[in-house]
């Protein structure tokens, strides 16, 4: 009985030690190749009221509370979000806005964890089409390097970046 509880303790010790180990902070993108002109997808970006149109979190709860504040675009423009489990609460405001080629925005989360992070759209021009690169990235702290090892933040945000990404793409080309 000692032998097997020694055990499970190293085991333990042996995970905290390792997740101690993992990188200290993340990055998540996806990419995406729409049949528009950047001005016309970033038209979907800067805006955060054009977000309802296309991003995975209206979906996932559509009585989602919702306060717009701030800059009614661009740099200053605040979004503030509660819902469900699914999308949590926090506040988003845009940080940096360059035409029809970046948009980068200071991400808080409040619920169901705290945390502070960048998320960035960059629009690279191909012709008329425009690719459409989605980023989130930030610090790992401790906790999120031990949540880690049991659930992919890459595939779990991953995925709905991939789901915002297929929408912006029909919204976008609905509008050239």
């Amino acid at each position: 009985m000692r032998t097997a509880g020694l055990i499970l303790v190293a085991i333990i010790v042996g995970i905290l030690a390792y997740a101690a180990g993992q990188p200290d902070d993340f990055r998540v993108e996806r990419r995406i190749t729409v049949d528009a002109p950047p001005q016309v997808v970033y038209s979907l970006i800067n805006d955060y009221r054009a977000w309802v149109v296309w991003s995975p979190w209206e979906r996932k709860d559509p009585h989602m509370q919702r306060a717009y504040g701030g800059a009614a675009s661009g740099v200053g423009a605040v979004y503030e979000w509660s819902g469900n489990a699914d999308v949590g609460a926090g506040r988003m405001e845009i940080s940096q806005s360059v035409p029809d080629s970046k948009v980068a925005v200071d991400l808080h989360f409040t619920a169901p964890f705290e945390a502070h992070n960048t998320v960035e759209f960059v629009l690279t021009p191909r012709g008329e089409r425009t690719t459409v690169t989605w980023a989130m990235f930030g610090p790992s702290p401790y906790l999120a390097k031990l949540m880690g090892l049991f659930v992919s933040m890459d595939e779990m945000v991953g995925r709905d970046f991939e789901s915002g990404l297929a929408a912006l793409k029909v919204a976008a080309e609905s509008r050239r």
